[in-house]
């Protein structure tokens, strides 16, 4: 199931080239009182109401899909974790151009460990990545992203998959600088997820995924999942020992080579085998 956000917050399912609005099951979710949960409660949900989904989706306003503003399928996410240099020829790439990592230590993943982006940053794949710090270099990321849909510690990597909800594509748009990543890669806009969340039970092998990246038609980033330092099971390991993780938490994965910069007027164009394709747009941020 392709489940998305569109317009002012509703819930859809994409079916083809249209989506079933399917907002009546959003009151089916629990009521929330101060102090609000951390975690999102439509994930958190997701595997309970998914039958009450179905049933809307066979009568529910059908909209083209072309018409609609998708938001980011993750309303609420309480951390975004984020995978450093997860790809051998992207880790290759880093050390041997000084524009990518001006003077900061970089180390292969497993040294590297993972950084925490804000959610703050959080866009869908309708908005605007809008540019800051222009006078500097900002590049793309493509990524698979995973969202966890069961809470978790310290969960081995063969339990791993059963605590996923779902993937999307993530973009991890990225200032270049001598400064902190998490600090770089947190303005707001600079991470996309989208165009929707494709349910784990669609893709039950995330590790032989191909996926792409164009600049307004030219091909810039090329890889396949199977090329992962560290695949989802063992990111999602390795990420629980730190932290539990929630529902709703999105990890992305990492980017493979062929990172470059945007500018104002780029439109990207990911796209990823069984999950879709997003077309974003690059301005620059009103002041």
């Amino acid at each position: 199931m392709k489940l998305c956000r569109f317009n002012q917050n509703r819930l859809g399912v994409v079916q083809g080239d249209d989506i079933v609005d399917v907002s009546n099951v959003l009151t089916q979710l629990p009521g929330a009182n101060y102090p609000y949960p951390s975690h999102d409660v439509l994930i958190e949900a997701l595997e309970r109401i998914t039958p009450l989904i179905n049933d809307c989706a066979r009568t529910g306003a059908r909209l083209p899909l072309a018409s609609v503003k998708l938001l980011s399928p993750v309303a609420n996410p309480g951390k975004i974790i984020a995978a450093p240099v997860n790809y051998t020829k992207h880790l290759e790439e880093v050390l041997a151009q000084k524009q990518l990592h001006h003077g900061n230590l970089i180390n292969e993943i497993r040294k590297a460990g993972l950084f925490l982006k804000a959610t703050s940053s959080l866009i869908g794949a309708g908005q605007d990545v809008e540019l800051i710090h222009t006078d500097r270099r900002n590049d793309h990321e493509v990524e698979l992203a995973v969202i966890i849909g069961r809470a978790g510690r310290n969960i081995p990597r063969q339990d791993a998959l059963s605590h996923v909800a779902g993937y999307s594509i993530g973009l991890d748009i990225t200032i270049r600088g001598p400064e902190e990543r998490s600090l770089r890669k947190s303005a707001d806009s600079y991470t996309v997820l989208g165009p929707w969340l494709v349910t784990a039970d669609d893709i039950p092998d995330p590790s032989n995924l191909e996926f792409s990246l164009h600049v307004d038609g030219e091909l810039r980033q090329q890889a396949n999942t199977h090329e992962l330092i560290l695949g989802v099971p063992e990111l999602i390991e390795f990420a629980s020992s730190f932290y539990t993780l929630h529902p709703g938490d999105i990890l992305i994965t990492g980017t493979p080579q062929g990172v470059a910069p945007i500018v104002r007027g780029n439109t990207m164009h990911a796209s990823m085998q069984s999950i879709g394709d997003m077309h974003v747009r690059v301005v620059e941020a009103q002041a």
